[in-house]
């Protein structure tokens, strides 16, 4: 019996293997393209609170600066991540560990929308005093 289902098995496993693959076709709809090329998927980490309780930013707080100043820059979408990381002061050698939010935002690689992620980035760090967004961008295709 035990023969018999690995032979079976193994013959399903083989049929699988040898089955051609093919990459998933993108397709779009009426209101955007299947394709589209130079956008950007740009993160931004916002620190909203130290794992020792200091610089708490609240729910609300995060969502009025959502409302005030990304919604109006970025309207057709965006994605917020709860995150937690750490990063360490070089000078002082200190390790802060801290709750983040992450900002995820696909848009046209267009000076408008870079000058728009930099505002939001000087707009946190007045509102909260805090002296970095970290910014990271890469390339990428999209498909709606």
């Amino acid at each position: 019996m035990r023969a018999c289902g690995l032979a079976v098995l193994l013959g399903v496993l083989g049929g699988c293997a040898s089955a051609p693959v093919s990459a998933p076709a993108m397709s779009g709809d009426a209101a955007r393209p299947a394709q589209a090329s130079a956008w950007i998927r740009s993160e931004l980490y916002f620190a909203v609170g130290n794992e020792d309780g200091s610089d708490r930013i609240d729910e609300a707080h995060w969502r009025e600066f959502l409302d005030r100043e990304v919604t109006p820059r970025f309207p057709d979408g965006l994605t917020v991540i709860d995150g937690y990381g750490q990063w360490r002061f070089r000078e002082q050698g200190r390790l802060v560990r801290q709750r983040c939010k992450i900002l995820v935002v696909l848009h046209e690689d267009r000076a408008r929308h870079r000058a728009d992620i930099e505002s939001i980035r000087q707009a946190w760090k007045q509102a909260t005093g805090h002296e970095s967004v970290l910014w990271s961008r890469q390339a990428v295709e999209v498909s709606f």
